[in-house]
Formats: structure tokens, C-alpha cells, sequence
């Protein structure tokens, strides 16, 4: 069958795939499977009791829930009844849900976890419509799931005629959802999106995929955000079984218990996972040690273009020794992975590739539903530095600054409530301006080179891309995170998080005492050392480029604590905010003042 709305996803599986474990999440520690039976069973059955419960056709209905089943059946409930779904991140403040609800005119919200709505009752009784407020998991005083679920049953028969005419009256260029961007600055965005925003999106991608019916697939960033959301379309439309992680922590024995074939993530998961296998080199003895040195080192410069006889024997011994074992400890199986949201260093791509859990790297925003371009699998192309070539779908230029411009079926319809922003993003003839920089590779593939507006310029009149340095920077290992400043200064220079494991084994090897971190930063022999690292970075960087002066923090930078954007990008007006003090002494501003 033809799909031209999200909710033809259920038919499309109906007819082809009717599967026993299209969706599954952990319940007490064990994996609850739902069948393609059951989600059209309970989509229909939300779609019902939205209906009985008094909500009309383009009703805002905001849900704030963990990955989860639960999280698909009201998303295709919500779209079957013609309501707009508005899911929204469950880590957020409570001013920031006051705004949200506020300002997507909700008439009903549904909470996931206690947690959560622990966070969101304090500004019920402030919410401007009042809406209903429902709880997935059972929570005292208010209305939840199981009743739901009862009133959508008992009246099934009733609304059934209404549920079908909605859908069969729904056009594709109907507004499905709004997705309120995380934002860097400001109050966040709420970008309006229709079913042929999404479908063109999600089919696109799935042309591009070797995954299948036969694939489990483990999900866990967060559903609410257009590329996770996008990407389990893609899956509902090859028939792949979604499982979804119990939390990040539990993503390793996830991928292991389902032996999955794929997963999408952000580089900053991505790093995370490389840190720890670098570590358990670390804590390796005698032959152990350096085989997996040895192997680590011929991951790094691994390259799929690599046809070196010598080289391709070295890595199989290493693939036999050392990578299959990563593999076992994932599962067993060879991975696709999917990296969007920000840039990625290439020793990562290298790393995970090289033990056969290969990253493919793609580039898209909200505004775009959301994938511009991404490295293809179907094809194998794998441009380590590029997001690949940009889809089919997309209508793509370069404005004379390098700006990346788009337009076509994958375009929003503009931001909610706010038609004139919407104006200063699309220009006259159509064409979206991302904000994003970008190049052309050999012609055919898309690298990304910064954002426009944190691109900044030194005194001296040379620009400077702050986040490729910074990927260079992390690439050090002692360095966990970073921020480059410098705008209308002579130099540039960097705030830094220093990898703090890194740094506890080099000082129990050089035998330096600390008893805090804020002791250790301040300590001139760990001072001089990440001035070695910086100076050996700076070298691979052009001059206008380099880090003349640094600071290291002894601070964790985190979505709780405001440093990065829900989609782990850096907070820049925060951090420089936050570090105001710290700039202003490496630039001397004070002095100059007094």
C-alpha cells in the first residue's frame, strides 16, 4: 500500500509485517512485546478515548514521557483522532513546561513517570487552559492509563465511524505535529510539521537502509526529538522490531539481550562509549595491554578505502583478537549506526567502524523533518568527514557564504504562532536558511564546516569555526569537553573540562597528591601538561586557529545543569555567562578597566 500519512504505518505493517514484537519495552526488568495486532489495537483505542473524553479535531495534546510502547500509541491515537500530537522532552524545568503547555494552547497532557510529573505539578494550577492531565504509570489522584484505556475500549464501537472518516479525510499536508526546538538561547520554537513533512522524510531514509523485517533495532534517544522520531518511522515502515532502553545506562546489556543490528545516536553517546574502551585498556597487564594498544591503534586509522594487503592482515588479526570481543559484548552482530545532531570526531567513526559497528554520519535540523543528507548504507558510502550526499527529496543550494539552504516536501510549515520568525528563516523564494556552513566534497558529499552564528572574528579580522577546534580538542585524552572564545579579541583561546579518569591515572603514574579536582587543576605539573597537549593540537591547526590560552574548570557540563541543549549541543550564551569571570581574566578586561 501506498503511505502518504504517519498513521498509514499501521496498515502498511497490517498488510506486510504481522510481526509479534513490533514494539518493546522493559516491564519489571523483563521485555513486554507488542504485536502489530496490539499497537493498531491500542492506537484505535487512545484515538477512541481522545474522542469520548470531548477533544476536537486540531487539539493540542501534549505528551512528556520516557521511550516507551505507550509513547507510539498515543502518537498514532492522537494523529487517528486529528489531533496534534506535541511531545515534549521529560527532562525539562518547570518554567520551561509552564511555557510549553501554555503556549501550544494543550488541551490534554500525558505524563509518563512519577518523576516527571513531579516536575510538572508545581504549575498545574498556573496552566492557562487547564487541560486534563493523564499518567501512564498509576500515580495518586489523578487520572491514568488503565482508565484511559477503559474509556477508549467502552466506547470503540461508538467513535470506529468517526476514527476512519478522520483518517480517510486527512490530507498529507495537514499539520501532524509540533516540535518545540531545545534551543540554545532563548524560549524554544514550536515547529509545525505535517504528515508529508514526515513520510517523504522517513521513506527517503529507509531507501537508504539494509535493515529489514528480520532487524531489531534498540532506541533511546529521546522519541520526542524529530531525528529519533523520524528514524522509528523509517523502521515501522521496513518492519523493524523497536526495542526501547530502559535508560542510557542500560544500553550495552540492551544491544547485547536483543542482539540488535543498529541503533541512532549523538556523538556525545558515542564518546562516551569510546572512553570506555579506552579505558579498559587502561586497567590491561603485560601481553593484553599491548595487544589491545595495538589493535586501538589500527582502529584509529582504519579506513573502508584502506586496500593495503599489509594493513588488511594486521586488521584482521586485530578484528580476531580484539574488535569480535567488542562485538560479543554487544550482541555478536555487525552494527549500522546512525550519528546526527552535531559533528563527530573521525577517531570515533574510525573506531566503532573498524570493529564492524559502522557509523554512518547525517546532518538535518527540526525545520527539515529532519535529514538533509547522511552517509548511505545501501551504497556503502561511508565519507568519514561528510554527512553524505544529501537525499533525493531534497531541494539543496549553497548560498555565496556557504550557507546551507533548502526547501521542498521535507520543509516545515513554519513556527507556531510566530509567522514573522518564520519570514527571517524563509526567504522569498522558499529557501530555508539553516544557519549551518557548509562545502562540497569531490562534488557529491556534504561537510559540514560550523554554525554561522557561532562562527566568530578575532580583532585581526580572520574568522574562526569554534567546533572544529573543539572537536580537536576532545580528541585529546585529557580533555572531556571544551569551548573556544575569542570573538573580536586578538587570540583565541578555551575553556576545558579535563578529563578527570584521564587525569587521576597520569598522576598516580607521576605520583602527584590532589585532594579535589579544583586542587588538581590548579596544579602547575597538570597545568603543564595540558599545555603539551594544546601545543601538539595547535600544531594541526592554522595560526589564526590555535589556542593561545586555556583554563580548565573542575565543573561537569550536562543538560541538568545548563551547559548543553537537550540535544547536547553547547549552550554557548550560557557557558559565557556562566564563565564570564574566567574570560574576562585570560583577556585581561579587568586590568584594561581599572
Amino acid at each position: 500500500m501506498k503511505v502518504t500519512r504517519i498513521f498509514d504505518l499501521l496498515d502498511n505493517l497490517k498488510e506486510k509485517y504481522r510481526k509479534q514484537d513490533i514494539l518493546c519495552g522493559r516491564v519489571n526488568g523483563e521485555w513486554r512485546k507488542y504485536s502489530v495486532d496490539e499497537y493498531i489495537e491500542y492506537s484505535h483505542t487512545v484515538s477512541a478515548a481522545l474522542l469520548e473524553l470531548g477533544f476536537q479535531k486540531g487539539d493540542k495534546i501534549i505528551t512528556i514521557m520516557n521511550n516507551r510502547p505507550e509513547w507510539n500509541f498515543f502518537d498514532m491515537g492522537i494523529m487517528m483522532a486529528g489531533m496534534v500530537h506535541v511531545p515534549v522532552y521529560p527532562t525539562l524545568t518547570e518554567n520551561d513546561y509552564k511555557f510549553l503547555i501554555n503556549h501550544s494552547d494543550a488541551k490534554c497532557v500525558v505524563i509518563g513517570i512519577e518523576p516527571i510529573y513531579r516536575r510538572v505539578e508545581p504549575i498545574i494550577s498556573e496552566l492557562e487552559n487547564h487541560p486534563e492531565i493523564f499518567t501512564i504509570d498509576p500515580i495518586e489522584g489523578r487520572r491514568n492509563y488503565t482508565e484511559f484505556l477503559e474509556i477508549g475500549r467502552a466506547n470503540m464501537e461508538k467513535w470506529m465511524p468517526t476514527i476512519t472518516q478522520i483518517k480517510e479525510n486527512t490530507q498529507p499536508d495537514e499539520i501532524a505535529t509540533i516540535i518545540y526546538t531545545s534551543g540554545t538561547t532563548g524560549n524554544p520554537k514550536g515547529v509545525m510539521l505535517s504528515h508529508k513533512n514526515f513520510v517523504t522524510n522517513a521513506l527517503a531514509v529507509a531507501a537508504v537502509q539494509t535493515n529489514d523485517h528480520n532487524s531489531n533495532i534498540l532506541s533511546f534517544l529521546p522519541l520526542c526529538h524529530v531525528y529519533e522520531r523520524v528514524v522509528c518511522y523509517k523502521y515501522q515502515f521496513l518492519g523493524a522490531s523497536i526495542y526501547y532502553a530502559a535508560s542510557l545506562s542500560t544500553i550495552a546489556k540492551d544491544l547485547k539481550d536483543i542482539h540488535a543490528v543498529g541503533f541512532c545516536a549523538v556523538p556525545r553517546v558515542l564518546e562516551t562509549m569510546f572512553d570506555k574502551l579506552q579505558a579498559v585498556g587502561k586497567d590491561l597487564k603485560g601481553i593484553k595491554k599491548q595487544i589491545y594498544s595495538w589493535a586501538f591503534r589500527i582502529a584509529q586509522v582504519y579506513d573502508n578505502e584502506n586496500k593495503n594487503w599489509f594493513y588488511k592482515k594486521k586488521y584482521e588479526i586485530a578484528d580476531r583478537l580484539v574488535y569480535s570481543k567488542w562485538r560479543e559484548n554487544l550482541g555478536g552482530n555487525p552494527m549500522i549506526i546512525v550519528s546526527g545532531g552535531s559533528s563527530i570526531q573521525e577517531r570515533i567513526i574510525r573506531l566503532f567502524s573498524a570493529a564492524k559497528l559502522q557509523v554512518f554520519e547525517g546532518y538535518g535540523l527540526t525545520e527539515t523533518s529532519p535529514v538533509i543528507a547522511v552517509n548511505n548504507p545501501r551504497k556503502n558510502i561511508w565519507k568519514i568527514g561528510t554527512v553524505g550526499e544529501i537525499l533525493p527529496c531534497i531541494e539543496f543550494k549553497l548560498a555565496e557564504d556557504g550557507e546551507i539552504l533548502t526547501k521542498g516536501d521535507c520543509l516545515m510549515m513554519g513556527y507556531y504562532k510566530d509567522e514573522a520568525y518564520t519570514k527571517t528563516v524563509i526567504d522569498d523564494e522558499g529557501w530555508f536558511h539553516t544557519g549551518d556552513i557548509g562545502t562540497m566534497v569531490e562534488g557529491r558529499y556534504l561537510k559540514i564546516t560550523d554554525r554561522k552564528k557561532e562562527i566568530f572574528k578575532l580583532s585581526t579580522g580572520k574568522y574562526v569555526a569554534p567546533q572544529v577546534i573543539e572537536n580537536r580538542l576532545k580528541e585529546s585524552y585529557f580533555i572531556e569537553n571544551a569551548m573556544v572564545i575569542g570573538e573580536n579579541e586578538k587570540i583565541a583561546a578555551a575553556i576545558i573540562v579535563p578529563n578527570f579518569n584521564s587525569l587521576h591515572f597520569w598522576c598516580a603514574k607521576h605520583k602527584i597528591h590532589f585532594e579535589t579536582h579544583e586542587d588538581l587543576i590548579a596544579n602547575p605539573e597538570v597545568i603543564k601538561r595540558m599545555q603539551r597537549e594544546i601545543t601538539s593540537i595547535n600544531d594541526t591547526l592554522a595560526e589564526h586557529e590555535q589556542v593561545r590560552k586555556f583554563r580548565l574548570v573542575a565543573d561537569v557540563w550536562s543538560t541538568q545543569t545548563g551547559e548543553f541543549s537537550q540535544t547536547l549541543k553547547l549552550r554557548r550564551g550560557f557557558l559565557k555567562k556562566k564563565y564570564d569571570a574566567i574570560c574576562r581574566e585570560i583577556y585581561l578586561h579587568d586590568k584594561a578597566e581599572k
